[in-house]
């Protein structure tokens, strides 16, 4: 594999099952926005994703990092006498009041075999739960916990600074526009999912995008923008290697499965049908994944002004935020499609608690 004699990582990793030995983890290749774009596609085809070096000016990302953590600031959860720019959480709180937003998994048991080259996968669940805040994180009225820290990070997905100026980042746009090659078909999706993680808290589990945009084809595009400073060990994206080859795989395995168990093309097309982990995911935890598959984990660190584009196919998860310096990991997802194709239209609407998708 191309990353397989990358030097080791300087610090540990933790994901939700665990450390990942050092042979589990690999670097991320860095690219640069101005090489040419015939390198740059044939990267992103070979490797599943291209992670870009300050794509996007530093200063329009920490101004909207600024705007969204003083948006939350009445919430409690930065250090006292701290810049909200900064993002530092208070050590004092509770990290469960603060729960972070990612895929939900409950009650599930999974089992994955493989006979030849053919995946199967059985899947026993109790319920089939949306994305979502944090497993756990919902009162006894099913309302997420957290409070106004919920309220108001759900509130910044509709605020303007964000939706009509961060996510419509015109040198984001022109960049996928000339690198796909959809020119003024590029359409860049409202929904998004905007996802903070405080240090110590749970980290994102194991899935790829196209679970959730079955809607329509797989050609979308995702743009995961860490919206400030990530540190290897503070909670950033980690992506398998060749794992968008893999993805491919599992998808065709999940239709297979679903027209041997007789679901209508509606049940298909649900990222939480019943032959599936709760939640959408492929797996909670990375390190198992990881073993199972034998596949590294690729990291970096993050700056503000970084982009990694990335397939629907594109396996992912994250790690567990383990900033020194307690700093909270930001960052958002946006999905990009050619207009002229057919697309899930779901993802024209503003992301809402329990929107079903």
């Amino acid at each position: 594999m191309p990353h397989a004699a990358n030097p080791p990582l300087p610090v540990p990793l933790y994901v939700n099952d665990g450390l990942l030995e050092p042979e589990q983890v690999g670097s991320l290749r860095h690219s640069s926005p101005h090489e040419p774009l015939e390198d740059l596609r044939q990267r992103y085809k070979n490797d599943g994703y291209l992670f870009l070096k300050n794509l996007l000016p530093r200063e329009d990302v920490l101004k909207a990092r600024e705007a969204y953590f003083t948006l939350l600031a009445p919430s409690g959860v930065l250090a006292p006498g701290t810049p909200p720019v900064e993002g530092v959480f208070d050590k004092e709180k509770d990290k469960l009041n603060f729960p972070g937003m990612y895929v939900r998994h409950l009650n599930c048991t999974l089992l994955i075999l493989f006979h030849g080259n053919t995946y199967l996968k059985e899947c026993f669940f109790t319920s089939s739960p949306n994305p979502t805040f944090g497993a756990g994180s919902t009162d006894a009225n099913g309302r997420p916990r957290g409070g106004l820290f919920v309220d108001l990070a759900l509130q910044a997905h509709e605020e303007p600074w964000y939706k009509d100026e961060f996510c419509k980042h015109p040198t984001l746009h022109s960049f996928i526009s000339k690198f796909t090659g959809w020119g003024d078909n590029t359409l860049g999706l409202t929904r998004s999912l905007l996802r903070n993680n405080t240090p110590q808290n749970k980290a994102i589990g194991v899935h790829y995008d196209q679970i959730f945009l079955r809607y329509g084809e797989d050609t979308s595009m995702t743009a995961w923008i860490p919206m400030g400073d990530v540190a290897l060990d503070g909670g950033g994206l980690i992506y398998l290697e060749g794992g968008h080859t893999l993805g491919q795989d599992i998808e065709a395995s999940f239709y297979d499965l679903a027209e041997k168990t007789g679901l209508s093309e509606e049940e298909t097309r649900n990222a939480f049908n019943k032959n599936m982990m709760s939640g959408g995911l492929l797996a909670d935890g990375p390190k198992e994944f990881s073993e199972a598959h034998r596949r590294k984990w690729l990291a970096a660190n993050y700056e503000a002004g970084d982009v990694v584009l990335h397939t629907p196919y594109t396996i992912h998860a994250s790690t567990i935020n383990k900033d020194p310096k307690n700093i909270i990991r930001l960052g958002t997802d946006l999905r990009f499609v050619d207009s002229s194709r057919p697309y899930d239209k779901r993802w024209l609407n503003v992301y809402t608690f329990g929107d079903g998708v």
